[in-house]
């Protein structure tokens, strides 16, 4: 069988769309709740005592829903506390909370480090403030060694690994524990 450029070339564009364009759509922003839906709705009624009547109608549906918990509503502080609070786990499933965030801001995170110990081959085991144990993956040293106190930027980097840098050094390569 002969391959042709083209062919090359029609294949490594099914893999990348495969690759990085199926996972963008998947994170794309879900459709409003019906709930909330009809609230948005309430805005193509014309007449004003008919759209005051809609929009009381639908916002008290709002409300019990968000009573009987059918309805959860966060605002960004909120989701950015949920995103900080899971970054470093693989759950496609939160990309619920990146709607109206800069790619920046959810790849990367700054805390404290509660503690830190190396494991028997010399890898740093770092536990930061908020209680998250992240893993040195791979060897590499940090010249002053992580104690509590110190400052963990922490970002994504390829294959689910993710990049650390105490306190401004050179980053080593970790993963999630927990």
């Amino acid at each position: 069988m002969m391959f042709r450029p083209q062919h090359i070339l029609r294949q490594a564009g099914a893999c990348a769309l495969t690759a990085f364009g199926l996972p963008a759509m998947a994170a794309a922003a879900p459709a409003p709740a019906p709930i909330v839906q009809e609230v948005i709705d309430c805005r193509k009624v014309q007449d004003t005592a008919a759209r005051l009547t809609c929009y009381d109608k639908a916002v008290d549906g709002m409300a019990k829903a968000e009573t009987t918990g059918d309805l959860l509503t966060l605002d960004r502080e909120q989701r950015r506390a949920v995103r900080r609070q899971a970054f470093g786990l693989t759950l496609p499933a939160l990309a619920i909370f990146d709607h109206g965030e800069k790619p920046e801001e959810m790849n990367r995170i700054k805390a404290i480090v509660k503690s830190a110990s190396q494991d028997p081959r010399g890898r740093w085991i770092i536990v930061l403030d908020d209680g998250v144990v992240w893993r040195q993956i791979e060897d590499g040293d940090i010249d002053r060694p992580p104690h509590p106190g110190s400052t963990a930027a922490i970002r994504k980097a390829s294959l689910g690994s993710y990049f650390m840098n105490i306190d401004g050094q050179f980053a080593i390569r970790v993963r999630r524990e927990n």
